[in-house]
């Protein structure tokens, strides 16, 4: 960044005039405007031109960009030992603008400045300027302003231009923080660290850092931001996921779509939720489908020894999409008909257990004898309890008694808890228990008079 130059109106910095002001063309012909200074002839010359106060704007390096021709002295006759090819830069710092009580004891010396390219005689009649450009680093600076002079020593000397400007660091973004524009340092070795800002919708990972060069580079860059959850990366900016998208968690990751049966109803979601009918359980990532309770067990057989009775079935033939399916085992005692029933007593065993079973089959035992009982067998997964709609179960009744084992099955219908009884019924066989008795359960109980004669 420019703080002051000498312009062709020579207005924006004003120099003393220890030097003459002269207005030229160039070998273009285009207007320059240069302070010249030619005092060869005179021995122990000590010639100051110095800028206007130039405020120091916060830089704590500047660099001064200076444009000049000097004369070859071996083109000029008489000039030996008195002319010079040299001249010196200095500077002096203040806190206010000091006016014309500059001293030059005040001065601190910058450096001494050659030409790599002198011109001649010659190159002046056919107006070909030798350009020279130099630039010298100033500082460390402290203080609110400083000035620049220039001292001949004995030299032909044309200074057509003066630059001065610091070095900064550009704004820009990186890995998702915003680095503001940063000043360079004092000197030529020095790293400014810089602490970034996580975008809009970003968060830190890492503190993100980098530092700014003397040359007004970023260097190293240190730690980063990730994009919230609910948006991704995308040209240094995180923006919000698509409708039908989602993302859970911040991080560098991409929304991904909504898993099956469900549906984001907003940008920038960070979980889908599920469609009508299906759920999520509550161990259950966001990534996972959505899934519903399954149908009941399928196959359901009894088999009946004397007042215990095995039960099997097979897995439902719709698991509902999960895999996590267990079973439950409901006993009813009907001691007159289905309308009547009621619980189980609490001598009941179930082996293994009666709820939260892993495999198909269970026995039940400590029955009363010749009593009638409906068993239903529930499939349950890990969403049953989310759902608002009965649980459906395979329903089987069978008649203990005390004699050897028999065997049967029964077709499977589904059950609502608020309707207990409802279910396919065997065929039976005719009675006073008619209504009740599975007609395998009948035959199965010799000895009892009139209840065999019954049988076929």
């Amino acid at each position: 960044m420019a703080l002051c130059k000498i312009t062709s109106s020579g207005e924006l910095c004003s120099l003393f005039p220890q030097w003459d002001s002269i207005n030229e063309v160039d070998e273009s012909f285009q207007p320059i405007h240069t302070y010249q200074v030619c005092n060869v002839m005179s021995p122990n010359q000590n010639n100051w031109l110095r800028t206007s106060w130039v405020p120091r704007d916060g830089a704590r390096r500047v660099y001064a960009e200076i444009k000049f021709t000097l004369r070859d002295c071996n083109s000029m006759p008489g000039v030996l030992g008195t002319c010079k090819e040299t001249f010196n830069l200095y500077y002096l710092e203040s806190d206010r603008d000091l006016g014309a009580s500059t001293q030059e004891s005040q001065f601190l010396k910058i450096d001494t400045i050659a030409a790599d390219e002198s011109f001649t005689g010659a190159d002046l009649g056919v107006r070909r300027l030798k350009l020279n450009t130099e630039v010298r680093g100033v500082g460390p600076l402290s203080k609110r302003g400083f000035y620049l002079a220039f001292q001949d020593i004995g030299a032909c000397l044309a200074i057509l231009s003066l630059r001065i400007y610091y070095k900064k660091c550009p704004a820009m973004v990186r890995n998702l923080a915003a680095f503001s524009e940063a000043v360079t340092g004092a000197d030529s070795s020095s790293l400014v660290e810089v602490r970034g800002q996580c975008v809009r919708h970003s968060e830190e990972r890492d503190t993100p850092k980098m530092y700014c060069s003397a040359e007004g580079e970023w260097l190293v860059p240190i730690g980063k931001c990730v994009c919230s959850a609910g948006y991704e990366e995308r040209r240094d900016a995180c923006v919000a996921c698509e409708l039908g998208f989602y993302k859970s968690a911040p991080g560098d990751q991409l929304c991904a779509r909504c898993p099956p049966h469900s549906h984001s109803a907003a940008p920038a979601a960070q979980a889908c939720r599920c469609d009508l009918s299906y759920y999520r359980a509550a161990l259950d990532p966001p990534s996972s489908a959505c899934t519903r309770p399954p149908s009941a067990p399928v196959n359901l057989i009894s088999s009946v020894n004397g007042t215990s009775v095995t039960l099997e079935w097979a897995p439902p033939l719709d698991p509902g999409g999960r895999s996590d399916i267990t079973y439950n085992a409901v006993c009813r005692r009907c001691p007159w008909a289905l309308s009547h029933c009621e619980a189980c007593g609490s001598g009941t065993r179930f082996v293994p257990q009666q709820t939260s079973l892993v495999q198909a089959s269970l026995l039940v035992a400590n029955l009363l004898a010749h009593m009638n009982y409906s068993f239903w067998i529930e499939a349950v997964n890990g969403v049953s309890d989310l759902s608002p709609e009965p649980r459906r179960a395979a329903v089987v009744n069978i008649t203990t008694n005390q004699a050897g084992r028999r065997r049967h099955s029964v077709p499977q219908l589904p059950r609502s808890h608020s309707h207990p009884g409802i279910g396919a019924r065997p065929q039976t066989c005719c009675g006073l228990l008619g209504e009740w008795l599975p007609l395998l359960a009948l035959c199965s109980s010799p000895g009892h008079g009139a209840r065999g004669s019954l049988c076929p």
